[in-house]
């Protein structure tokens, strides 16, 4: 039986996964801070530590794909650290294009987290104000990828 968190993904999937606009709600989990479900099949956590075009769009286009892939059973999560971080930025720096923001936007409304290395932060003096609005902050970004991996994800990095 489909819980109202997996109809509304199923919905936002049918809009379309980069859709500017096209859905303004935003679906939320109640489970993690990650994730619709209990315990997810498959757990994959990424790393962006650039802040280079093509490399952030190979990131985020493995991402949808393995959204489309996997659709309800999986959770993704994005940890930015060093560069990387810029995509997450509300003034991005690094040459982080407005499109790739905007594919973002729009995967954290599928439920992909967006993970923010708070010494990153500390070294560029920027704040929660800086980030976007779904980003979290964690200390150590690479604390975080590790703790990560314990827990099952399977860590990618490019």
């Amino acid at each position: 039986m489909k819980t109202p968190e997996k109809s509304r993904r199923r919905l936002l999937q049918l809009a379309g996964l980069f859709g500017i606009g096209a859905v303004a709600t935003r679906a939320q989990g109640h489970h993690t801070e990650t994730h619709f479900e209990d315990e997810s099949a498959h757990k994959l956590v990424y790393q962006c530590n650039k802040a280079d075009v093509d490399y952030i769009d190979h990131i985020l286009f493995s991402v949808g794909e393995m959204l489309r892939l996997y659709g309800d059973d999986i959770e993704i999560i994005v940890v930015t650290i060093g560069p990387g971080l810029h995509l997450l930025g509300t003034r991005p720096g690094g040459g982080i294009k407005s499109m790739q923001q905007t594919r973002v936007k729009s995967l954290a409304q599928y439920g992909v987290a967006f993970h923010a290395c708070g010494n990153t932060m500390k070294s560029l003096n920027w704040t929660k104000n800086d980030l976007l609005d779904f980003a979290r902050v964690v200390p150590i970004g690479v604390d975080d990828l590790m703790r990560l991996q314990e827990r099952g994800f399977a860590y990618i990095s490019w």
